[in-house]
């Protein structure tokens, strides 16, 4: 298989997967295993440079919304800049525990043994939190008290285990704090691009030595696959989740980790 329909494939599984609660990180590192990837460095930073276009795919779906926010922001609005310093906060407590623990996860927690169970044993979260009959009492991402956008920050930092899934910890911290599904997911994008970004730029710098110009054309049929993809998922997405929940998310984890452990039982 050539390199460019890697990339076409693995930019596929980044955009679909990234703000959908199954793990991007577990998806990819599957895929990398079933590539025979794993070894291969160049591939391992292609994993997170990619996601870049996810970001700018967000960026794009919500430039009004941002735009406005922004506007706001520099016109001295209080609850703009409330909103931003809640993303900011929420953003915090994974920034400092990935500057810390971040060597330690990726070097032993980063197979997919661990996926797999991650995968499964966050299914049945989701499933669980998606049955609940909870009373929600946020419905916009934008307004969610203070003291809240910690705690979604806080529940984020689980996702450093791979197959926790990003987005789905910080939907179902946000659910349990009383965050309607759609906003949860909302928040879910918006905590997204810093977050994202701040991985970005870190394993930018630290996988420079692995990366050449002969690299450059991979890297970009990947990162316009992601975006190209992200936008399509997260524009479904929304309307899905409001009328549906999460259980089919919840599902797709249980089947995924189950079919890898299988397959890793028998040797692949």
């Amino acid at each position: 298989m050539s390199d460019a329909i890697r990339a076409v494939i693995l930019g596929i599984v980044e955009g679909v997967t990234e703000f959908l609660p199954v793990s991007s990180t577990g998806h990819l590192l599957l895929a990398e295993r079933f590539f025979d990837l794993g070894e291969d460095n160049f591939w391992k930073s292609f994993a997170v440079l990619i996601q870049l276009g996810a970001i700018l795919a967000i960026l794009a779906l919500y430039f009004g919304k941002l735009w406005h926010i922004a506007l706001n922001l520099f016109k001295g609005d209080a609850a703009a800049r409330r909103f931003v310093i809640g993303v900011l906060v929420a953003f915090l407590p994974a920034a400092i525990i990935g500057a810390v623990a971040g060597g330690y996860v990726k070097s032993y927690l980063f197979n997919p043994w661990v996926v797999c169970f991650s995968l499964i044993v966050g299914g049945a979260i989701l499933l669980w939190v998606d049955q609940l009959d909870l009373e929600p009492v946020h419905h916009d991402a934008t307004t969610f008290p203070l003291p809240m956008y910690l705690k979604i920050g806080l529940a984020q930092c689980v996702a450093m285990i791979p197959g926790v899934s990003r987005s789905g910890a910080t939907i179902v911290g946000a659910m349990l704090l009383g965050a309607e599904k759609r906003a949860a997911a909302e928040f879910s994008f918006f905590l997204a691009i810093p977050t994202m970004v701040g991985a970005f730029v870190y394993d930018l710098y630290k996988s420079r030595a692995d990366l050449s110009v002969d690299h450059g054309m991979i890297i970009a049929i990947g990162f316009v696959v992601s975006f190209i993809t992200a936008i399509i998922v997260v524009k479904s997405f929304l309307g899905y989740v409001t009328r549906h929940g999460f259980a089919l998310f919840a599902w797709w984890r249980v089947i995924v980790g189950t079919l890898g452990l299988i397959a890793l039982a028998l040797g692949y």
